[in-house]
């Protein structure tokens, strides 16, 4: 039997630690082909390029250790799904897996996040997907503890496939040099940021901002991930980009909106 094909990408950048094991990781699982952004794209969400021209090109970042095939693309994280699927992969892939990112996307996160928009985006098209996100934000974190339950996690999805429109967004705790208790299956935990803008002025006297905040858990349930990231298991979150709230259609049907 041929070797499942595994679209690989994130939103660090091409060349981005975490994007680097999480090649190896799937390269003992099978094919691999990258597509990623060229430069960091954290925070992007879905975003999307529409006003601009979008560049790919051809790389070997890693000639001994690498994937099949890496192209570095000029645009967003969704972007480099889109053309992947449409234009530089020869068939399907059977998987993709976005990540493993540079800190969290737990929670509220999951609506900022890159790596999760790009795997959102192949969830679209009708290729299962994983998010994969590291609870460090360094560098040189240690990404070789989550090896395991990444690799168990993609190997499930594999044999057992994702369910239709349903994307996985899994979070990995910060453990340092041990690996995470085990894997919980979650929802997703109520928490908001508090948003603050830091205000300066640069020396030719014109004012900017950098955003900065809090987060604010607001979800003291044991079923949630992140509970299970505080207790050092791996948190699976299954997603839908449906957005549809469908418990409130029938508040909204009382409303006195029809003639």
């Amino acid at each position: 039997m041929s070797k499942p094909l595994i679209l690989v990408t994130n939103d660090d950048g091409i060349t981005a630690p975490g994007l680097r094991a999480l090649i190896q990781f799937m390269k003992e699982i099978g094919d691999v082909v990258v597509v990623a952004p060229d430069s960091p794209q954290s925070g992007m969400g879905h975003a999307i390029t529409i006003d601009n021209t979008l560049y790919i090109k051809k790389l070997n970042v890693d000639l001994e250790n690498g994937a099949k095939e890496e192209y570095s693309c000029s645009g967003t994280p969704a972007d480099c799904v889109k053309l992947g699927l449409q234009e530089l992969l020869d068939r399907k892939p059977d998987l993709c897996v976005s990540g493993i990112n540079h800190g969290s996307n737990s929670s509220i996160n999951v609506i900022y996040s890159g790596t999760m928009s790009a795997a959102i985006e192949a969830g679209i098209e009708g290729i299962p997907a994983i998010g994969f996100s590291l609870c460090d934000y360094s560098w040189n974190a240690n990404f070789e503890v989550s090896k395991a339950a990444v690799q168990k996690i993609v190997r499930e999805a594999l044999k057992n496939g994702i369910p239709k429109g349903v994307v996985l967004n899994v979070n990995i705790p910060k453990t340092g040099n041990e690996s995470p208790k085990g894997i919980k299956i979650c929802r997703q935990a109520r928490a908001n940021w508090k948003e603050k803008f830091d205000k300066r002025t640069n020396p030719n006297g014109k004012e900017y901002y950098w955003l900065t905040g809090e987060f604010e858990l607001l979800d003291k349930g044991e079923d949630t991930d992140e509970y299970a990231l505080t207790q050092d298991y791996v948190s699976v979150v299954p997603t839908q980009f449906d957005l549809t709230a469908h418990h409130a259609i029938q508040h909204l049907n009382n409303w006195e909106l029809y003639d």
